[in-house]
């Protein structure tokens, strides 16, 4: 398989090394490199001894057969379709794009061409929540009632996309793929208050049915440094998972009992659990290169990756309108 990283960014970095330690494993037969800032991509390939181009068109003349887009969100749809349609399979950083239309728009091309498209939600291969939803899908938290996520930091807002794009998206997914379904109810406020139009702070509740979800997320809050966490309560056990701790799961055996006519708490402290250690960025790409040689689609399909944009527009027009909105998606369903 010839690769090829597209976007040598911050991102695009990490990219970059886990091509050129599967290259370097045998896994890929090349790797090339691309980049519109020729100095830095020129660089970066002869650090790692490989071909390099300045322009993606050039990518399906130079062989290549599968690519990572890396470049800025804005960028997504116009070079992943034309690379799918030059017969190249794509796996596109998150978001798929910035507006549902464009994402289907990917999506039907991968289709149209029968390439193989993903997209990099990368928490679904975070150790430690893979577990954790093992143990939901066992039934060890029995009925899921609640989740609350954090993400926090102090830090200018992006110019190009606020929290709900750039943070939000992960935990929309996250808590689609632990309860395998999508949000009945969405209920979303965005604050912006140091650049205009761009949200530093989003606050989202979604139903599923009996269960609800919380996502906080902001680039305004001073007081935690980095935080990364999420608690998932159950009828039986409750969890914790702190995405800076890669493989720890901490289960809380806690419930309410119903006893004499009354209701008491029943806490019997916490097992901490440990997950394989596995570098979440690599489980993905190798997903992915598998998922190319299957021709089949990878676990964060377009499709998922899709429906999140779709859930996303209607956590701002639920914002607009300062109101709880169905998602657009579950009706056209």
């Amino acid at each position: 398989m010839n690769y090829a990283v597209i976007g040598t960014g911050y991102w695009g970095t990490n990219h970059v090394r886990v091509a050129a330690e599967l290259l370097a494993e045998g896994e890929i037969d090349s790797l090339v490199l691309c980049d519109i800032d020729e100095p830095r991509v020129a660089e970066m390939a002869d650090n790692y001894g490989v071909e390099y181009a300045t322009e993606y068109t050039r990518l399906s003349d130079l062989g290549v057969d599968a690519a990572v887009v890396a470049s800025p969100s804005p960028t997504h749809r116009t070079v992943a379709t034309d690379l799918l349609r030059a017969g190249v399979d794509v796996l596109v950083e998150k978001p798929l794009a910035l507006t549902s239309e464009a994402a289907w728009d990917i999506v039907e091309a991968a289709d149209e061409c029968d390439r193989t498209l993903g997209v990099g939600h990368i928490f679904r291969y975070h150790p430690a929540l893979r577990d954790l939803k093992r143990r939901i899908d066992r039934g060890e938290l029995g009925e899921i009632i609640y989740l609350s996520t954090n993400r926090y930091a102090f830090r200018a807002p992006r110019p190009e996309t606020g929290v709900l794009y750039s943070l939000a998206v992960h935990d929309v997914d996250i808590y689609g793929y632990l309860l395998d379904d999508r949000p009945t109810d969405i209920h979303c406020q965005l604050d912006s208050t140091v650049r205009d139009g761009v949200a530093e702070t989003a606050t989202l509740t979604l139903s599923y049915g009996e269960t609800t979800g919380v996502i906080n997320e902001s680039w305004n809050v001073p007081v935690f440094g980095k935080r990364r966490d999420l608690t998932v309560v159950g009828s039986e056990r409750s969890a914790y998972v702190d995405y800076l701790e890669d493989t720890t799961v901490e289960l809380y055996d806690a419930t309410m009992v119903h006893e004499n006519g009354d209701f008491r708490a029943r806490s019997e402290g916490k097992t901490v659990h440990e997950a394989p250690q596995t570098e979440p960025l690599r489980a993905e790409v190798e997903e992915f290169v598998a998922a190319c040689r299957e021709r089949r689609c990878p676990e964060a399909s377009g499709r998922v990756g899709a429906r999140t944009v779709e859930l996303l527009e209607d956590a701002e027009r639920s914002a607009e309108r300062g109101q709880v909105v169905t998602p657009d998606g579950l009706l056209q369903d």
